[in-house]
C-alpha cells in the first residue's frame, strides 16, 4: 500500500484564516479532527494517514489562537460560538454539506456545539475525553458531577476544575509560567497515563492551592520527554508554535464560561443529539474522569445513538494510544455510520 501523504492548506475569509492538514482522496467522505489545549493540527498526525488510507478525506485544522491560524487579542474572541463559526466556515470552504467530526480536550466542546447547534452539518460526531452536556455548557454545568469522595468540597471547591478558576483569577500569572520555558512546559504536559493515579486528586485540582502550574514554580520543570506520547520532532513543532503565538489565545478558551453557557442554551432540538455519537473514555485521564464519576452521566440521556469505548490511556489519547483510537473510530464508522464509509 502506498504511503498516504499529509498536505498543508490555508483558507482565508475577510475575518479569519484557518490552516489545516489533509490526507486521503479529495473526493472522500469528510472527517474533521478538532484539537484542544495546547495543541496543533499535528496532534492528529496518527489519525490523518490512517483515515486517509481507508478512503476518507481527513482534515485537521489549527484552531484559532494556534499555529498558523488567526490569533486574536481579546478573551472574548475565544468563545465557543466564534470557534464553531470558524469550523462551519472551514466546512463551507471545502464545499461540503456534512462531515464526521472528531474532537479532543477543548476540541470536544467545539464538536459537541457543532452537533447541538448545526446537526445538519454532521454525519456523525466522536469525542475523546470530554463528554457531552458538560464543559461546553460552562464550568457551572459540571460542578454537581464532581466526585466528592476524591474532591472534598472544603478542600477542592470546584474539584478537578480548580485550574480553570485559576485562569479567571490569575490569568497573567498562569500564562507567564507556561511561557517562561515553553519547551519544558510542553514536555511536562505531554505525559502518558499512570494507573497509579486512580482515586487520587488530579494535578489540575492543585493549581489554585499551589498558586499556579507546576507546584507554584515560576516555570515548568525540566523533565525527560515522554517518548510514548511525543517524539523530539513533535515536541519542537509544538514549542515553536507556542513560542511564536504565546499562551494568551489557547488559555483564553477557559475565560468564556458564561458566554459559552448562554450559547449552549440556544442549542436546537432541546440539546438532544440524534446523529451517531461515539465517546472514547481515557481510563487514566483524572481531570476528565469518566470511569467512576458522574461526568459522563448527562450524555446518556442527551445522546440518542451513543457508543462508548474505554481505552487504557491518559489524556493525550490520540498520541499515546493511536492504534486503539484509530481502531475504535474505524469500527464505529463501519458499524454505526455505514452510509459514510468510503466506496
Amino acid at each position: 500500500m502506498p504511503s498516504i501523504q499529509v498536505t498543508e492548506h490555508t483558507t482565508k475569509s475577510d475575518a479569519h484564516t484557518t490552516f489545516h492538514l489533509a490526507a486521503g482522496p479529495a473526493d472522500g467522505p469528510l472527517i474533521m479532527f478538532v484539537h484542544g489545549w495546547p495543541e496543533l493540527s499535528i496532534s492528529w498526525r496518527h489519525q490523518l494517514p490512517c483515515m486517509g488510507s481507508l478512503g476518507f478525506r481527513a482534515i485537521a485544522p489549527d484552531m484559532r489562537g494556534y499555529g498558523r491560524s488567526s490569533v486574536y487579542d481579546r478573551h472574548s474572541d475565544y468563545a465557543q460560538e466564534l470557534i464553531v463559526a470558524d469550523m462551519i466556515g472551514l466546512l463551507d470552504s471545502l464545499g461540503a454539506e456534512k462531515a464526521v467530526w472528531v474532537g479532543h480536550d477543548w476540541g470536544s466542546p467545539v464538536v459537541w456545539n457543532i452537533a447541538s447547534h448545526h446537526p445538519d452539518r454532521c454525519a456523525a460526531v466522536a469525542n475523546l475525553c470530554v463528554p457531552y452536556y458538560s464543559l461546553e455548557r460552562g464550568l457551572d454545568a459540571v460542578l454537581e458531577l464532581i466526585d466528592r469522595e476524591v474532591y472534598p468540597e472544603d478542600q477542592f471547591p470546584v474539584g478537578q476544575w480548580e485550574y480553570q478558576l485559576f485562569y479567571e483569577e490569575n490569568f497573567a500569572r498562569a500564562i507567564a509560567v507556561l511561557e517562561a520555558n515553553v519547551y519544558n512546559t510542553v514536555k511536562a504536559l505531554f505525559r502518558k497515563g499512570d494507573p497509579a493515579g486512580q482515586s487520587r486528586p488530579s494535578r489540575t485540582a492543585m493549581v489554585r492551592k499551589d498558586g499556579g502550574w507546576f507546584g507554584g514554580a515560576s516555570e515548568a520543570p525540566d523533565v525527560p520527554r515522554d517518548a510514548d506520547v511525543v517524539t523530539e520532532e513533535d515536541l519542537c513543532a509544538y514549542t515553536a508554535a507556542l513560542e511564536r503565538n504565546g499562551f494568551f489565545g489557547p488559555s483564553s478558551y477557559y475565560m468564556n464560561h458564561k458566554a459559552n453557557a448562554a450559547y449552549a442554551e440556544r442549542a436546537v432540538n432541546d440539546a438532544y443529539l440524534d446523529m451517531p455519537t461515539l465517546f472514547i473514555v481515557a481510563q487514566y485521564d483524572y481531570t476528565c474522569e469518566c470511569v467512576t464519576s458522574r461526568l459522563a452521566e448527562p450524555m446518556q440521556t442527551y445522546c440518542r445513538d451513543l457508543t462508548t469505548k474505554t481505552i487504557p490511556s491518559g489524556h493525550w489519547m490520540a498520541q499515546e494510544r493511536p492504534i486503539q483510537v484509530n481502531a475504535a473510530l474505524a469500527q464505529w464508522l463501519a458499524t454505526s455510520v455505514p452510509a459514510v464509509w468510503p466506496e
